[in-house]
């Protein structure tokens, strides 16, 4: 017999005394955990499924020891843009013994999801009951200073500097994406409509040696949202200009 399970948001294949490592769980070395999740059991020729879960269904493992996985190298890039991360990353793993499927009823303990989820419900209902009491007992001149909350003016701000990310435009820093923005050509579709001509008289005074002969076309491609065409063109540039 065997069963498709999902154990802390991963699905496993699992028999009988297999062992296997998943992401940590709370449960302490030698504990056993009970598993819901049941997505699918075979027996042979006779095949199970669940909607997502089969109903009644458990599995059961004992936890042999909390460990760390092997080392992932993370790096990250950016082309011409002269960034580059690297970070690694060694995830918390436990390693656990399948005891027993079971498809039908029996006594089972709570697993670590079951369990968690109990805790959520029992901290939650006080606080859904205290609610109500402290608004009873607010008085009802705090009331009136409510009415006129204060931190709508950031969303104004937040709204006014709306705009898009320029920097994707092949040839364009922040320096200039700024600029731009400045001179009001603070959108793609700002900057299709307009003309290298105009473009260069805006970035005269930006420090270095500009073209900006493909940039309507460019912003044109992202304003549609056309970003496969849009890399596509880029490959072909070398900082704004055809190679």
């Amino acid at each position: 017999m065997y069963a498709i399970v999902e154990i802390a948001g991963q699905q496993f294949k699992i028999e009988k005394d297999q062992k296997l490592f998943v992401h940590r769980l709370q449960e302490d070395e030698g504990a056993t955990v009970s598993i819901d999740k049941i997505l699918m059991i075979g027996d042979g020729d006779n095949i199970t499924l669940g909607a997502p879960a089969i109903e009644g269904a458990f599995a059961e493992a004992k936890v042999l020891g909390h460990l760390k996985g092997d080392k992932v190298i993370v790096f990250k890039k950016k082309r011409r843009k002269g960034y580059r991360k690297k970070n690694g990353h060694r995830q918390y793993m436990s390693q656990i013994q399948i005891s027993s499927i079971s498809v039908k009823g029996g006594k089972k303990k709570d697993s670590s999801d079951t369990a968690s989820a109990k805790a959520k419900t029992e901290k939650t209902e006080p606080a859904k009951k205290a609610a109500p009491v402290k608004a009873e007992e607010a008085p009802k001149g705090k009331v009136e200073k409510k009415e006129a909350p204060a931190k709508k003016a950031p969303a104004k701000k937040a709204a006014a500097k709306g705009g898009d990310d320029l920097k994707k435009i092949e040839g364009v820093g922040p320096k200039i994406a700024s600029t731009l923005a400045e001179a009001g050509l603070a959108t793609y579709a700002d900057i299709a409509k307009s003309t290298p001509e105009k473009i260069a008289e805006i970035i005269a005074d930006v420090r270095g040696n500009h073209v900006p002969d493909t940039w309507p076309q460019q912003a044109q491609l992202a304003a549609d949202g056309k970003w496969d065409e849009l890399q596509e063109l880029q490959d072909r540039l070398d900082g704004g200009v055809e190679k």
